[in-house]
């Protein structure tokens, strides 16, 4: 990735891409925009940008159904920005490949904090076997977790969830899916199993596992990791 990130905007509203124009760039990135699901598929192929923000409520198509059609060849960072803010909505996005999911109206230095933290770890993925968070590292080479310079000792299960919740730092992982990557697809809808592991890895982990500060609940969707 260069040092100018490129992202594509792919929304219908003038007013937002004036918006996001100005403070995108006010901030080093490089912009394109389209203003349909075809100009936006046309302009990710063409741009290959960095990240692509994109709206659900498309002219010409479902934006659900762009996020399919992209995530068949894209593997950058996606993050929704729509007015639609049903649950279904929400999971089913993030289901489907989204990294993040925000909701018009928008708190700007909101959306440029979830863009960096998503573009950091486009630049970071795979590319440090050891990770720290707090007092906390993981070396992914020899599956040891150590707290406090510690060895913390971790079922097979819980350094499964924690190493998914970290490689994916900032970005809302559904119950579905971590279900599904670390128990498997019979497993998909058992949530208590999910509760009980989040729980128990806090308690291992937080300073305070009541007031969490890694391991955060997006309620009625899933959990994200948090290091900033």
């Amino acid at each position: 990735m260069s040092n100018q990130a490129e992202i594509l905007v792919i929304d219908d509203e003038v007013q937002i891409r004036k918006l996001l124009e100005i403070n995108l760039d006010s901030n080093g990135y490089k912009t394109f925009f389209a203003a349909n699901a075809k100009e936006g598929l046309l302009a990710a192929a063409n741009y290959q940008p960095d990240l692509i923000i994109l709206d659900l409520g498309l002219p010409d198509e479902d934006g659900q159904v762009v996020l399919k059609r992209l995530r068949e060849w894209f593997t950058n960072p996606i993050i929704i920005l729509t007015v639609k803010n049903s649950e279904e909505e929400i999971v089913t996005a993030l289901d489907s490949g989204a990294n993040d999911y925000l909701t018009k109206p928008f708190r700007t230095q909101e959306l440029l904090a979830r863009i960096r933290t998503a573009l950091r770890n486009l630049v970071q993925k795979e590319n440090e076997p050891i990770i720290q968070f707090g007092d906390v590292s993981i070396d992914f080479t020899s599956r040891v977790v150590k707290l406090k310079a510690e060895i913390l000792k971790l079922t097979v299960t819980e350094y499964n969830l924690l190493s998914i919740l970290v490689k994916n730092e900032g970005r809302v992982l559904t119950h579905h899916y971590l279900l599904k990557e670390v128990w498997g697809n019979s497993y998909s809808d058992q949530t208590q199993y999910l509760r009980v592991f989040v729980a128990q890895l806090r308690k291992k982990i937080e300073e305070d596992p009541n007031r969490p500060k890694f391991i955060i609940t997006e309620s009625g969707v899933g959990y994200r990791f948090n290091t900033s």
